[in-house]
């Protein structure tokens, strides 16, 4: 029944995506700063980070970075990836945020000093860690509607690190 309930959620959450993407279906690219969009939601999650005592390493450019998303849309993928890291690695643990630009557009990693992720964290519905693994489908889809991608690696200590590459607008 919970299968059932969890399969039922993301094809919800996929029809959702795909609504939410006609706009570049129909010949208009959405665009957004990046450095706007990942600043404000650093700042929306610092309060929790802050009670958590969680050090953060910040790294934002100083000049706007335009993207090929939707500020909503990548504020979901960020709002996402720090959520994993609040969520699955303990308190105190160590993060960080980096934003810069490529030659293609910008790139940004989200890395932990957790646990890591294991094998299957990428593939939505499954995860070794109690989760449905959407919030990781959601940052690859946007990563990959601007035309980018995601990587899923491991940070230097062994912590998890996610890279999106998102195309220029």
């Amino acid at each position: 029944l919970i299968g059932e309930h969890v399969s039922a959620l993301e094809r919800t959450l996929t029809a959702i995506i795909r609504a939410a993407r006609r706009p570049q279906r129909e010949g208009r690219m959405p665009g957004c700063d990046a450095t706007a969009v990942v600043g404000e939601r650093i700042t929306f999650w610092s309060a929790l980070t802050e009670d958590q005592n969680r050090v953060a390493a910040i790294s934002l450019p100083n000049d706007p970075l335009p993207v090929r998303c939707s500020a909503e849309d990548l504020a979901a993928a960020v709002d996402a990836l720090l959520e994993n890291v609040v969520a699955h690695t303990p308190e105190e643990t160590a993060f960080s945020v980096r934003l810069e630009a490529t030659e293609a557009g910008a790139r940004l990693i989200v890395s932990d000093e957790g646990p890591g992720l294991g094998p299957d964290a990428g593939e939505r519905g499954r995860s070794d860690r109690g989760s449905t693994g959407l919030g990781l489908s959601i940052a690859r889809q946007v990563a990959e509607a601007s035309g980018g991608s995601m990587t899923i690696g491991s940070s230097p200590s062994g912590g998890a690190a996610i890279t999106l590459d998102l195309n220029r607008s």
